[in-house]
């Protein structure tokens, strides 16, 4: 159970911690899989409620629209309105949703290699299936494996 302990044999609720870690914060503002879906279908250029309606398989109208209202209010989707009478408007992301579809690449990456059925992604040019990589521009070399038990979030 999270968030609780064993306190002389009985279970009690455990202080919450001080400060929301870094993954916190992204989940309390995408952590949905109808959200990440959305910002997925939007990587490929704006698009319009109808289109993105057909690109996320299964949504209902009103979780489309609450999805996008909430990624409006985060920063992560702006919509351009084409038409007043009625109102309609074209979905695009922002710089901090093109940041996140980075994020999306990576589990979508372990999602290709959890023995599912998902195909990888592969590079247009030749097909080889992508592999991410950490960088570090300071050092100018990629970060191995070995190396993430000293990585923090600062």
């Amino acid at each position: 159970m999270h968030g609780a302990g064993m306190v002389g044999g009985t279970l009690a609720a455990m202080p919450p911690a001080t400060t929301p870690s870094a993954l916190d914060a992204a989940l309390a503002r995408v952590g949905d899989r109808w959200a990440l879906l959305v910002v997925d279908a939007l990587l490929g250029g704006p698009r319009r409620f109808g289109d993105l309606q057909r690109a996320v398989q299964g949504i209902a109208t009103n979780v489309l629209s609450a999805r996008l209202r909430q990624l409006e209010r985060e920063g992560v989707v702006v919509a351009r309105p084409y038409s007043q009478r009625p109102p309609r408007a074209a979905y695009e992301l922002t710089g901090a949703g093109i940041e996140l579809g980075g994020a999306l690449r990576l589990l979508a990456q372990w999602g290709a290699g959890a023995g599912g059925e998902a195909e990888p992604l592969r590079h247009p040019a030749c097909g080889t299936a992508l592999e991410a990589r950490w960088y570090c521009p300071t050092c100018a070399r990629t970060v191995d494996d070995h190396e993430s038990e000293g990585l923090r979030y600062l």
